[in-house]
């Protein structure tokens, strides 16, 4: 399975069969602070994850949106950067239904709990299925 970096749809396909992932954001000091979490994609490319509402990646994000994440299968891993907001109305409610279609039961509409949507920007692929193992970078408008 060779995806694209530039291909939204594949990036997005691959994420959710994927399911999980690391989101580092930027802590008050500058310092990263990463963290595992379920994740899921919308078509167009929005990647979509859940936390407690009072978790440091929440308070991150909404200081300091930028966020990287890190998501991994069989010789496949896909780096992406972007901006990280929380979701919120009409975007809450239907991001949330993206993410309850990956994750039945899933608490990410119950009270304490936010939606996090984030704008990638860049994406890097590596296959190392591929010999030599392939790279490939795209910047996403």
């Amino acid at each position: 399975m060779s995806i694209a970096a530039a291909d939204r749809a594949a990036v997005a396909h691959f994420i959710r069969v994927c399911g999980s992932g690391v989101v580092a954001s930027i802590g008050a000091d500058g310092a990263p602070q990463a963290a595992y979490v379920g994740l899921t994609a919308t078509d167009d490319g929005v990647l979509v994850f859940d936390a407690k509402s009072d978790s440091r990646k929440v308070g991150n994000i909404r200081e300091r949106p930028r966020v990287a994440l890190a998501v991994t299968g069989a010789d496949i891993s896909v780096q992406l950067e972007g901006s990280a907001r929380i979701a919120h109305d009409e975007e809450r409610w239907r991001l949330g239904e993206v993410y309850s279609e990956r994750f039945p039961g899933s608490r990410a509409l119950d009270a304490g709990f936010a939606l996090i949507a984030v704008e990638v920007r860049w994406v890097r692929v590596h296959d190392a299925d591929e010999h030599p193992p392939r790279i490939d970078e795209a910047t996403w408008q």
